[in-house]
């Protein structure tokens, strides 16, 4: 494996080597450059993705990196459109796992921590959490399932859950096109039952307050100091999960039809032409709008939830979507003038200023990505600038794990847990299930966020401070 070589401020270089087809390309500052965990193996990972067939250069690491399966979380994989390959692990295993923004009308300062207490176990009763829950709207799980997976956010607008606009703030308008059901195996089609829930392990719904503004202009953005507002971190729960299992047996046992040598499991490809491929985006596709549609109900009944305790109308609050990006999805873009199939996992997308595919209202300033934080660190909104283009136009999604899962159980007590979240509320006072999910057990999320800001990628538009958080437990 290739020394890591700086190339400028925050930006490291692992050059093309042995079996790699184009370079890798790290950002990180310092403090995150020395979190890159001894043995590197988010490194080699970075290394093996840049061996795969049709690959375009460079490979990216983003500063909120670690170790997954296949392609890093933090990961950023383009391959040609033409010759390149579709990796089901290069996506990851919660599909359109993601995260949802709303605006309210109301000042965080005027609700006491009762009413806020009441919100969250109004929301609780309406939205599951926890790994495998099932959807109270059994109504759509029984009998418009097909319909969702291949319209997406547009389906349960047109029956009622939502409004109109609600779409035009979320990537590709909530429905990502070529879904195919018949690409669905029946075992992941038994899991669909969990639309409508929150699930596990770093999914979670948070309240939250705007506590930092920049001196620039954010109308745009409908944001105001001392705001409350409504993060939804989740995806597509086991229902995509199953798919990325499927075709990760799919495809390693195809690659070697197509003479692909596999550097490990975890990146099993195929063609993006074969009919392995194309059956996995077709699926993909259908598990991308099934969490798309998941955020979407979640708002509906977040909306309800708030008409219970605080009396009035939607119009009274607000709850107006900011924006909905995805964090694990492959798709077909424009990049350096060819069109190549971008697989982000761990990444979210930021369209620059100007780009024709951003919302009418974000046309000027992109639109926003949202990097959640962990409890009681703070979250961020950014928006890419021109400079983006150079990781294909895409940027961290959350802080990055430091700790495994289990050495955060490990390492973490509870009164280093107490001491963590400080005075956010939580839903559970069973805190040791929480202990894996600890800031704790995370990079300093100002670290991550600062490394792309300080060298002109993105531009931060605000930071939300957390003051009441729903968490399920379990790890998906």
């Amino acid at each position: 494996m290739p020394e890591m070589i700086l190339q400028g401020p925050n930006r490291y270089l692992l050059p093309k080597t042995g079996a790699m087809l184009v370079d890798a390309l790290l950002f990180l500052n310092d403090n995150l450059r020395r979190s890159i965990s001894g043995e590197g193996m988010e490194l080699r990972q970075l290394c093996d993705a840049a061996a795969l067939p049709g690959v375009i250069g460079p490979v990216i690491g983003l500063p909120d990196i670690h170790a997954g399966f296949g392609l890093p979380i933090g990961g950023v994989m383009a391959c040609c459109a033409d010759s390149g390959v579709v990796s089901a692990g290069a996506v990851g295993m919660d599909i359109n796992c993601g995260v949802r923004l709303l605006s309210t009308n109301i000042p965080s300062a005027s609700l006491d921590k009762r009413t806020l207490r009441k919100l969250m176990e109004a929301v609780e009763v309406r939205i599951p959490t926890g790994i495998g829950r099932k959807s109270r709207h059994r109504e759509l799980c029984l009998d418009t399932l097909p319909q969702i997976m291949s319209g997406g956010v547009g389906e349960l607008i047109a029956r009622g859950y939502g409004r109109p606009d609600d779409k035009d703030y979320i990537e590709e308008s909530g429905c990502l096109g070529g879904a195919d059901v018949t690409a669905v195996s029946k075992k992941a089609m038994e899991r669909a039952g969990q639309l409508s829930t929150l699930g596990g392990g770093n999914h979670f719904l948070e309240f939250g307050t705007v506590d930092w503004l920049p001196d620039q202009e954010t109308d745009n953005f409908g944001l105001h100091h001392d705001m409350l507002t409504v993060l939804i971190h989740t995806g597509s729960r086991g229902f995509g999960h199953q798919i990325c299992t499927d075709y990760t047996e799919i495809m390693a046992a195809a690659a070697p039809r197509y003479g692909i040598e596999l550097p490990s499991k975890g990146l099993a490809c195929c063609p993006i032409h074969s009919k392995e491929g194309r059956d996995y985006l077709a699926a993909m596709a259908c598990a991308v709008n099934f969490a798309f549609a998941n955020r979407q109900l979640i708002t509906y009944d977040i909306r309800e939830a708030f008409r219970e305790v605080l009396g009035g109308s939607d119009q009274d609050f607000g709850l107006n979507v900011v924006y909905d990006v995805a964090h694990n999805i492959a798709k077909f873009e424009e990049h350096f003038g060819r069109r190549a199939l971008v697989h982000r996992k761990g990444a979210t997308r930021a369209l620059p200023p100007g780009h024709p595919i951003n919302p009418d209202r974000y046309k000027d300033t992109g639109h926003p990505a949202i990097i959640p934080g962990s409890m009681n660190s703070p979250s961020y909104l950014v928006t890419g600038t021109a400079a983006v283009s150079e990781t294909f136009h895409s940027v961290n999604h959350g802080a990055g794990r430091t700790l495994s899962r289990s050495a955060a159980r490990k390492t973490i007590n509870h009164e280093a847990f107490t001491a963590s979240i400080g005075n956010v509320m939580l839903n559970t006072r069973d805190y040791k299930q929480l202990f894996d999910e600890a800031p704790l057990a995370y990079k300093d999320i100002n670290d991550v966020v600062e490394t792309l800001a300080e060298i002109g990628l993105t531009r931060k538009v605000a930071r939300l401070k957390p003051l009441a958080v729903i968490k399920g437990e379990g790890d998906d």
